[in-house]
């Protein structure tokens, strides 16, 4: 791969980054500061009805999940971008080919070529 290819996937895995970070400090923000009454805007702590504490527990879960996803693409840009310090860029941690432009285009922190990453989704089942 050419070095100015190499930098502009540098700068989109830096934009990628930038971006994940402030949505997931948002997120953990609204999730952890909020109670119940606060995001439902009763003026009791005494849910009016059983399925209104199903739905904050719900609402509680997906947004720990989001944000659990979130560190994950984070921790993955940042491995992206360590590989691109040292020259290991764009090489699969499986078979050691290289991964495609067009899969790096779509998901600049991939770590294994398309192959190999469907084996692992298939195994994975």
């Amino acid at each position: 791969m050419k070095a100015e290819e190499v930098t502009q996937f540098k700068k989109l895995l830096l934009m990628l980054r930038e971006k994940l970070v402030g949505k997931v400090d948002s997120m953990q923000g609204e999730a952890l500061k909020r109670s119940r009454q606060d995001a439902s805007g009763d003026l009791s702590n005494v849910p009016i009805h059983m399925a209104d504490v199903g739905t904050d527990n719900y609402e509680r879960e997906l947004m720990i999940e989001l944000i659990q996803n979130g560190e994950e693409s984070v921790r993955s840009i940042d491995t992206a971008l360590e590989k691109i310090e040292d020259g290991t860029f764009g090489v699969c941690e499986l078979c050691a080919k290289k991964i495609t432009k067009e899969r790096l285009k779509a998901v600049p922190y991939a770590k294994l070529c398309i192959d190999c990453q469907r084996e692992e989704e298939i195994e994975n089942v």
